[in-house]
Parts: C-alpha cells; sequence; structure tokens
C-alpha cells in the first residue's frame, strides 16, 4: 500500500511539473519590453498618446499586453480612446510564439512574433487572411529604457504591401 501511494504521488508530481529544459526561458528575449510604458505617436488617425503595459501572467505561462490610446479631436475627426489586450504564448508542443489581440472597436487579430537577428526588433504579423487586412506591429529597442513602435496595415489582397498607419516612441515609467 505504502509502494503504491509513493507511485502515484510520484505520478502526480510529473504530471504537474511543468516541462521544460534546464534554463530555458521562452520569454527570455522578450524581457526588454517588460513593465510600464507611456509614448506619444502619429499616423493616420492622427497624433495621441498611449499607455501599455507587458507583464508575465498564469505563473509564467503567458504574456499580457494591455494598451490605451487616446487622441485629440483634429480636423473633422472626434476625439477617441482605443483599449486593447494581447495575449502572447508559445504554440503548444514549444512551436513558435503567437499572439492573439483583442480591441474595443471588436477586432480580433491572430499574430505570429519573431525577432530580427540582433534581438532588438520584435515584430508581431497577422497570419493572411482573404478579404481582410494585414497587421505589423514592431517594437525596437533603443536606449534602455526606449522603445520606437510602428503600426503597419496591408490592404485586403496584397498581403505584404505594408504601409505604416501610426507609430511613436515610447518609455519605461
Amino acid at each position: 500500500m505504502r509502494r503504491l501511494i509513493v507511485s502515484l504521488g510520484l505520478a502526480m508530481i510529473c504530471f504537474w511539473t511543468p516541462v521544460r529544459g534546464a534554463g530555458e526561458d521562452p520569454w527570455e528575449d522578450y524581457r526588454f519590453l517588460l513593465g510600464n510604458w507611456s509614448g506619444q505617436g502619429k499616423g493616420v488617425p492622427g497624433q495621441g498618446k498611449g499607455r501599455f503595459s507587458l507583464t508575465a501572467d498564469l505563473q509564467g505561462k503567458v504574456l499580457i499586453r494591455k494598451h490605451r490610446a487616446e487622441g485629440a479631436a483634429t480636423g473633422g475627426r472626434p476625439a477617441f480612446v482605443h483599449d486593447d489586450l494581447m495575449v502572447i504564448y508559445p504554440e503548444a508542443g514549444r512551436g513558435p510564439i503567437r499572439a492573439i489581440y483583442f480591441d474595443s472597436e471588436g477586432h480580433v487579430i491572430d499574430y505570429s512574433a519573431a525577432f530580427s537577428p540582433d534581438k532588438k526588433t520584435l515584430t508581431f504579423v497577422s497570419d493572411p487572411r482573404p478579404g481582410v487586412p494585414r497587421f505589423r506591429l514592431s517594437y525596437v529597442k533603443q536606449d534602455e529604457g526606449r522603445l520606437a513602435i510602428k503600426f503597419e496595415m496591408a490592404p485586403p489582397g496584397k498581403p505584404d504591401a505594408f504601409k505604416t498607419y501610426t507609430e511613436g516612441t515610447a518609455v519605461r515609467d
């Protein structure tokens, strides 16, 4: 009986222990983005300011980005507030990093994420889908605590014809 209890206990420990190789940290390259940020930008919607945070959640299994952008009324455009949430996660089976994005305008976007070879640029590119625009969001590490950010769109039918929609800079709070 004691042997059965010990065997079940060991099986439970093995079952519930996360599978991770020694020294592996799926978020190591993302650490420069963790924290709270504020910034300014300009683009198609006009000039604005914003804030975002990137934090680890679910015991380090995912990263959560929360973002809010505010723009003043200009010309014939009313003032705006845009909120969004992105969950960044490794694909099942330790595949590539993926993200899913939701915003206050009702958009839901699936992204894949990749770093430049020098690890200074993180780019999220949406999956191509017929009849809808494609999106690309890039974070470029500058001096310590500073980022350049660019959001681009490609029109339906031209999935690689990206044009800048908005861009700006952010500083760590």
